[in-house]
C-alpha cells in the first residue's frame, strides 16, 4: 500500500484525468506595452469622441435658465423637454423636421444610385475588356486625388447650366461614381474566378445576365457598405448645400442648422440648437445600429482585397 502510494501522483495542470478529459494549463496571458499604449490611445480618443456627443445630449434636456447658471454641468438638475417643443412649435420659423426629410430623400436617392453606378463601373473595369481599360482607370484615381474644394466652382457652374439650384438633383447627381467606392467594387470583382463567367457564357448568358445573376449576389456585402458611406456622406455635407441651396425650405439639415445656429447663438436658446442637433444624429446612429453587422463584415472584405 504504501508502494502504490508513493506510485500515485496529483494530476498536473495538462495531467489526464480519471474521466479521461484533459485538463488544460492556465496561462496567464502578458499584455505586450506597444499593445497597452494602443489601448490607451484608443480610449483617449473614444472619450474625446463621446464628451461633446454626451454634452450634446444632455444640454438639449436642460432648460433655458438651468443653462446660464449650469452651463458646464454634463446632467440637468431638471430634465425638460422644452426644447424639442420648441422645434415642434416654431417649425414655421425653424423647419427642423421639414430639413430632415430634405436630407433623408438627398442621402437615400443618393445612396440607392451610387451602389447602381458604382457596380455597373466596377464590373466594367473588372470584367469587360476593351483596350486601355487599365489605362484609363488609374487616370481617374489619379484625378480623384486632388481635392474636393479645387472643383466646387465647376461643379457649381455645372449645376446652374442644368438649373439645380435650390434642387435636390444638386446634391444627388454629384458623387455618384465615387473612383474609391468603384475601385473596392472592381478589386472585389477580380477575386472572383472567370472561370464563372464563362461558364455562364457557354450556357449563352450575356454580360448583363452574368452581372445580374452571378456579380450582384455575390458583391451584396460591399454593396452595401458603399451605401452606407454614400449615405452618410451626403447626409453629413456640409460645404456643397450650403452654396447650392438659398431657399430655407429646401435646405437640407446639415445647412439648416449653420442657420439655425446663426438665430440661436445666444445662450439661452443653445437648448434648442442641441435639440436640433440631436435629431440630426438619429437617421445615421439608426442606420449604423441595424447594418453593422454589414460594415464589420465590409472591413474584412476590404483587408484582403487584392490590388
Amino acid at each position: 500500500m504504501a508502494s502504490l502510494g508513493k506510485g500515485l501522483k496529483a494530476p498536473g495542470p495538462s495531467a489526464t484525468v480519471p474521466g479521461g478529459e484533459n485538463v488544460p494549463e492556465n496561462h496567464h496571458k502578458v499584455l505586450k506595452p506597444s499593445l497597452v499604449a494602443i489601448y490607451a490611445v484608443l480610449i483617449v480618443l473614444a472619450v474625446v469622441w463621446i464628451i461633446p456627443v454626451v454634452y450634446t445630449i444632455t444640454t438639449s434636456f436642460k432648460s433655458p435658465q438651468e443653462f446660464l447658471k449650469n452651463a458646464y454641468n454634463f446632467l440637468p438638475a431638471h430634465w425638460v423637454t422644452v426644447n424639442y417643443l420648441t422645434l415642434l412649435q416654431a417649425s414655421a420659423s425653424y423647419p427642423v423636421f421639414n430639413w430632415l426629410g430634405n436630407s433623408l430623400v438627398i442621402s437615400l436617392s443618393h445612396g440607392i444610385l451610387a451602389v447602381c453606378v458604382v457596380a455597373l463601373a466596377g464590373y466594367g473595369y473588372s470584367r469587360i475588356n476593351f483596350k486601355g481599360r487599365d489605362t484609363l482607370f488609374f487616370v481617374l484615381l489619379l484625378i480623384s486625388m486632388f481635392p474636393g474644394v479645387v472643383n466646387m466652382i465647376p461643379s457649381y457652374r455645372i449645376v446652374a447650366t442644368f438649373g439645380w439650384i435650390n434642387s435636390y438633383w444638386s446634391c444627388i447627381i454629384p458623387g455618384l461614381g465615387n473612383v474609391a467606392n468603384i475601385f473596392l467594387v472592381r478589386n472585389f470583382m477580380k477575386g472572383i474566378p472567370k472561370e464563372i463567367d464563362e461558364a455562364a457564357e457557354i450556357d449563352g448568358a450575356g454580360d448583363f445576365r452574368i452581372f445580374r445573376s452571378i456579380m450582384l449576389p455575390s458583391i451584396r456585402p460591399i454593396l452595401i457598405v458603399i451605401f452606407l458611406f454614400a449615405f452618410t456622406g451626403a447626409w453629413n455635407d456640409f460645404l456643397w448645400p450650403t452654396l447650392v441651396f438659398n431657399d430655407i425650405k429646401k435646405t437640407p439639415v446639415t445647412a439648416g442648422l449653420q442657420l439655425l445656429g446663426n438665430q440661436m447663438m445666444q445662450y439661452n436658446q443653445m437648448g434648442t440648437l442641441c435639440a436640433a442637433t440631436c435629431l440630426a444624429i438619429i437617421p445615421t446612429l439608426l442606420l449604423f445600429v441595424f447594418a453593422q453587422r454589414y460594415f464589420l463584415q465590409s472591413l474584412n472584405i476590404t483587408s484582403g482585397l487584392k490590388g
